[in-house]
């Protein structure tokens, strides 16, 4: 029995890491990855030195049973594990541990360092296409792509988008190195990608005003300096969460945030509760959340660590750093600058400004309907998966089998990660994703054995 794991980042190691561990001889193991981030992952294995973890050390352990892990792993003390560390660190930390599963199991396991471009029904299975021409065949396969590569920004014209002042991806080919330390610029995005560009361009030196662009224009919260105390939720926010209600919920949580010490507390107990709630909710109302409360849910659920907080908030008060509520209408490449079409949230005037640079910087996409990602495209295609008409991803079973055309689950073809937010919303963030490893793990060692027995009585009949 073959198991195929395409993606290489946080969710497809740590699964390969659980299958690791748990299989047994008989069974092979196939991990897909491109070099540059293999068994870490482009957040973590492609960050800069000055991009840190959004969660305390304590708390990022690879699996459920060992939260603690990532700082036992570094030898921390008390006070260093409620630290915000390096993202880098944290790409060592998941490549060992990927490495030492591997060195441990009774499973056959290969490490395949090219990338996935396409994956078709086989006879026995699957047959998974690689980007050097070669392919393989195996009787699983399981989608763990992570966030798909980002899509161009809408109105940018064709002369900017080839144009050097057009950051579509402010990581790339060190595009951001190139950036003069006097520019304007203009950010599309204020969250966590935004975050992480300020940063770098002030490690850089950089002088000129930054101008960060997004429909509410809302910064992530910070952490607080110390864990917030753990509470229960009252009668009435479970009651709204067994009955699906949104809006119960919201006037509960309304009700509540006033009387708890720290709203971070109650954001946190939340969690919880969020995948099975989410499920139950239909289609219409997941676009109402979509569209008028997932930023506001964002900022306070995704939260940043303190000192980048305070970096953010002294470049405000400077004055180099604006943040601003609103919409890119357009924008092209004029004479010597990037002229943008602006639209101020509230308002019907339209203005445009020059920049020197546009960045975009709009994070976490899942709208498998619109990819470009080779892979992606491919199945979407052919048919064989389904997206989520939200942009959540791909459509799936309860058991993370994804869902063809057809709305049929594809039997063997499985998804983990930030692809499965159709089906649980919460499933971007190390305690989520861990779990989620630990039982996909389970589930395909399990049907690898159904499978394996099945196959013994039609011999023996």
């Amino acid at each position: 029995m073959r198991i195929t794991i395409v993606g290489a980042g946080f969710s497809g190691s740590a699964l390969a890491s659980e299958l690791a561990r748990q299989a047994g001889p008989g069974v092979e193991l196939c991990l897909v990855g491109q070099t540059e981030s293999y068994g870490r992952g482009v957040a973590y294995g492609e960050a800069r030195p000055e991009h840190l973890l959004n969660v305390r050390a304590s708390d990022l352990g690879a699996t459920p049973d060992r939260p603690g892990g990532f700082a036992d792993w570094l030898n921390l003390t008390d006070r260093a594990r409620g630290s915000y560390l390096p993202r880098l660190l944290y790409g060592e930390y998941l490549h060992a541990q990927l490495q030492t599963a591997v060195a441990g199991s009774t499973a056959g396991f290969s490490q395949i360092r090219h990338e996935a471009i396409a994956v078709e029904r086989a006879s026995a299975g699957f047959r998974v296409h690689l980007a050097d021409g070669s392919d393989f065949v195996s009787d699983r396969v399981v989608l763990a792509l992570g966030a798909l590569p980002p899509q161009p920004l809408p109105g940018v014209g064709p002369r900017l988008a080839i144009h050097p002042s057009y950051l579509g991806w402010p990581w790339q080919d060190g595009a951001i190195d190139a950036i003069a330390p006097d520019a304007r610029l203009l950010i599309v995005g204020t969250g966590l990608t935004m975050a992480d560009v300020v940063v770098t361009l002030q490690r850089r030196g950089h002088r000129g005003q930054i101008v960060a662009l997004s429909r509410h224009g809302l910064l992530p919260r910070a952490h607080g300096e110390q864990p917030p105390e753990a509470i229960a939720l009252p009668p009435a926010v479970l009651h709204a969460l067994d009955r699906h209600a949104p809006r119960e919920l919201l006037r509960a949580l309304r009700t509540l945030t006033p009387v708890i010490a720290d709203w971070r507390s109650l954001v946190d107990a939340l969690r919880l509760h969020l995948q099975k709630f989410w499920q139950g909710i239909p289609t219409p109302q997941r676009a109402s959340f979509l569209r008028h409360l997932r930023s506001y849910w964002e900022i306070a659920r995704h939260r940043i660590a303190p000192q980048l907080h305070d970096e953010l908030q002294a470049l405000r008060e400077s004055g180099q750093l604006q943040i601003r509520a609103g919409r890119l209408l357009r924008a092209r490449r004029g004479d010597d600058a990037v002229e943008a079409l602006i639209r101020e949230r509230g308002g019907q005037r339209l203005h445009t400004e020059r920049f020197d640079v546009l960045i975009r910087a709009t994070g976490l996409d899942t709208d498998v309907e619109r990819s470009t990602h080779p892979l992606i495209a491919h199945l979407r295609e052919s048919g064989l998966v389904a997206a989520d008409p939200l942009g959540l991803g791909l459509r799936s079973s309860a058991q993370f089998e994804v869902l063809d055309h057809k709305g049929v689950a594809v039997r063997g073809l499985y998804a983990i990660g930030p692809l499965l937010r159709a089906q649980l919303w919460e499933i971007t963030a190390v305690p989520e994703l861990r779990v989620a490893a630990r039982d996909l793990a389970g589930r395909l060692l399990s049907n690898s054995a159904a499978s394996r027995q099945a196959a013994e009585r039609v011999a023996i009949a």
